[in-house]
C-alpha cells in the first residue's frame, strides 16, 4: 500500500529525539529507562541483549522501524540508550547504528559519501534518527520515488513508479517534451529520456522540469525560469529534456515552479531559487531571465528542508528542525498568502508562528497561487491567504492573513492536501476526497444533476465529499490540480494501485482523454486515463 495512504511516514512524531534530550519523554517511561537493564546480569536466567546485538539489530531494520519507535527505545532500556560497542561506529547506541542501517536503504542518502552523510547529520541535529525522519518526510511529502501525476497549466506530466515519463496536453513551447510543438490528446511517452529514471516532476506555463534518481534536472519548453507568460518576448523553445548545466553541481531532489520564478530542493535540505531577484524579492538581487541558482539565505541557510511549494509570487518551505517541524514563507504578501498576519511582503523567509500556536505539527505543505494549506501529523488542514470562492474552506470568501483550522473537517484525518487556483483538495487517511473552492471548468468533481452534467461549476465554500472518486472504489492517494492565474483547470487522482482519473478542462488535451464533442470538453466526473503508473 502507498505510504501516503496508509499514514506510515506522516505519522513520525516530530519531539526532538536526540538522546541529550530526554526529559520531553513522559515521567513513566523515564522510570522504566532506570528500572530496565536489559543486560543479563541483574536477573539471572534472562535473554542478555548484549551478548547477541547483531540479532537485535537485524530485527530494528528488518522491521523498517521509524524514528519514533527507536526513540521509545532508547529511552525505555538502557541496552539500546548506551553505547553498542559494537560497528560501524562503537560510541553509537544500537537504536543509532540502526537508525544508520535504515538511512543506507533509502535512495537518496545511499550515493553519498561519508563526509556528505557527517554533514547531513550535523545539519539535520546530530543524531542519524533525526536524519532517517528528514529523509522519510521528504520523501512522501514530495512523492519521491513513487508514480505521481502533475496537472500543469493546459499540460499535464504522470511519472510511473518505475521512473518513465509520459505527457500530454498543449505543447505551443515544446512542453511537452517530444521535440516538436504539436498538442498530444493521449498520454506519449518521452522516448529520450530512455535509461534515466525521473522520480519527481513540475509543471509550469509553458515549461516543465524532471528530476532523476541521480540528482540532476532536465527541463525542456521555454528556455527561461521566470516569465510567466506562454512563450514570453525572447524566449526561446526546448523541445526535448535538456540537461540544467547550472544546476549540475547541486544534487537536486524536487522542484517547484512559481509565476516569474522557480526553486529547487537539494537533498541536503537547501533551498536555492533561479530568477525573479528583482529588488531582492527572493532574498537576492538578480536579472528577471537570470538561469544561475541562488541559495536562498537567511532563516534557512542552516535548517534542513523536506519541501518546498511556489505559488503566485512566492514559495513556502516545510522544515525539519530538531525540535519539530515548521513552515517558512518567503515572497509576495498579497492576500495575506505568507501567513504571517499582514499583507506586506518578505524578503527572506520567516517562521509562520501561528502553527506553533495551533501546536499544529505540519506534515505537507501546498502553495496555491493565492492561498496556501499545510496538514498535521494529527490530521488538521490550516488554510490561509485569499478566500475568493471559498478556496480556505471556512464558508465565507474572507482573507485569511494567518493560518486557520478548517472546523468543517473536524472529523476527518487528512493525509494529504493539493491547492490551485483558487481550489483546494484534501485526501482522508481512509483514502476519501474533499473539495472546496472555485468550480470553474468541473475541476472540483462534483456533480448535482441526475445527468452528471448539471451545476458542475458551482463554487464551494466549504469542505465537501467528491463522491464521484468515492464510486470508483479506489483509495486516492495523489490529487494534482492546476496551479496557475490562467482559467481552464484541471484535475487528476491518482489511486493507491496506478490507475489515473481526470477530470476538469479537457480543451487542449489536458486530461488525456479525447472529446466526443470538442465544444464541451470538460469532464464533471472523474474518467480513467489509459495509461497504468503503478
Amino acid at each position: 500500500m502507498d505510504a501516503t495512504s496508509s499514514g506510515a511516514s506522516p505519522s513520525i512524531p516530530y519531539l526532538n529525539i536526540i538522546k541529550q534530550h530526554l526529559p520531553l519523554v513522559s515521567p513513566q517511561q523515564q522510570s522504566l529507562q532506570c528500572q530496565r537493564q536489559c543486560l543479563g546480569t541483574d536477573h539471572p536466567g534472562e535473554f542478555p541483549l548484549s551478548t547477541s546485538p547483531w540479532i537485535v539489530l537485524h530485527v530494528l531494520t528488518s522491521c523498517a522501524f521509524d524514528p519514533e519507535d527507536l526513540a521509545r527505545l532508547e529511552v525505555t532500556c538502557k541496552f539500546f540508550h548506551h553505547p553498542a560497542n559494537f560497528l560501524p561506529d562503537f560510541e553509537l547506541s544500537i537504536t543509532e547504528i540502526a537508525a544508520l542501517d535504515l538511512c543506507r536503504k533509502r535512495a537518496v542518502f545511499e550515493p553519498m559519501n561519508a563526509e556528505e552523510r557527517l554533514l547531513l547529520k550535523q545539519r539535520c541535529g546530530g543524531s542519524w534518527k533525526l536524519v532517517l525522519r528528514f529523509l522519510l518526510v521528504g520523501e512522501a511529502c514530495s512523492r519521491r520515488e513513487k508514480s505521481q501525476a502533475i496537472a500543469g497549466p493546459s499540460h499535464s506530466i504522470a511519472v510511473t513508479s518505475s521512473g518513465a515519463v509520459y505527457s500530454f496536453g498543449a505543447n505551443t513551447s515544446g512542453q511537452l517534451g517530444h521535440g516538436t510543438q504539436e498538442d498530444e490528446w493521449r498520454p506519449r511517452l518521452i522516448k529520450s529520456l530512455q535509461g534515466i529514471r525521473i522520480i519527481q516532476a513540475a509543471a509550469g506555463a509553458g515549461r516543465t522540469m524532471l528530476i532523476s534518481d541521480a540528482g540532476r534536472v532536465y527541463a525542456f519548453g521555454k528556455d527561461t525560469f521566470g516569465e510567466a507568460e506562454y512563450g514570453g518576448n525572447g524566449s526561446k523553445f526546448i523541445t526535448r529534456p535538456q540537461l540544467v548545466e547550472s544546476l549540475k553541481e547541486i544534487y537536486v531532489v524536487q522542484a517547484t515552479i512559481g509565476h516569474f520564478f522557480s526553486a529547487v530542493l537539494s537533498r541536503e535540505g537547501k533551498v536555492y531559487t533561479i530568477s525573479w531577484g528583482v529588488d531582492e524579492t527572493l532574498g537576492h538581487q538578480t536579472d528577471p531571465i537570470d538561469v544561475r541558482p541562488h541559495l536562498l539565505r537567511g532563516a534557512l541557510e542552516n535548517i534542513p528542508i523536506v519541501q518546498i511549494a511556489a505559488g503566485y509570487c512566492y514559495l513556502l518551505a516545510l522544515a525539519c528542525e530538531p525540535s519539530g517541524m515548521s513552515v517558512y514563507s518567503v515572497g509576495c504578501g498579497l492576500g495575506g498568502k505568507l501567513g504571517h498576519g499582514s499583507k506586506t511582503d518578505e524578503r527572506h523567509p520567516r517562521l509562520i508562528e501561528r502553527l506553533k500556536a495551533l501546536e499544529l505539527q505540519p506534515v505537507e505543505v501546498a502553495a496555491g497561487a493565492w492561498h496556501a494549506a499545510v496538514v498535521g501529523r494529527d490530521g488538521r488542514v490550516c488554510t490561509w491567504g485569499w478566500g475568493r470562492y471559498g478556496c480556505l474552506g471556512h464558508g465565507d470568501e474572507d482573507c485569511q492573513s494567518v493560518p486557520k483550522v478548517v472546523e468543517s473537517l473536524s472529523n476527518v484525518k487528512a493525509v494529504h492536501v493539493a491547492t490551485g487556483d483558487y481550489t483546494t483538495f484534501v485526501i482522508s487517511v481512509e483514502g476519501d476526497v474533499y473539495s472546496f473552492g472555485c468550480g470553474e471548468s468541473s475541476s472540483l468533481g462534483h456533480s448535482t444533476g441526475l445527468d452528471g452534467e448539471e451545476n458542475t461549476s458551482r463554487n464551494v465554500l466549504s469542505p465537501k465529499l467528491v463522491t464521484s472518486l468515492k464510486c470508483i472504489n479506489e483509495r486516492v492517494v495523489q490529487i494534482s490540480l492546476t496551479n496557475c492565474i490562467y482559467w481552464n483547470a484541471h484535475t487528476f487522482a491518482l489511486t493507491d494501485s496506478g490507475a489515473l482519473y481526470a477530470f476538469g478542462a479537457g480543451d487542449k488535451g489536458q486530461l488525456g482523454t479525447e472529446p466526443i464533442d470538442l465544444d464541451r470538453s470538460e469532464r464533471a466526473n472523474p474518467e480513467r486515463v489509459d495509461i497504468d503508473l503503478g
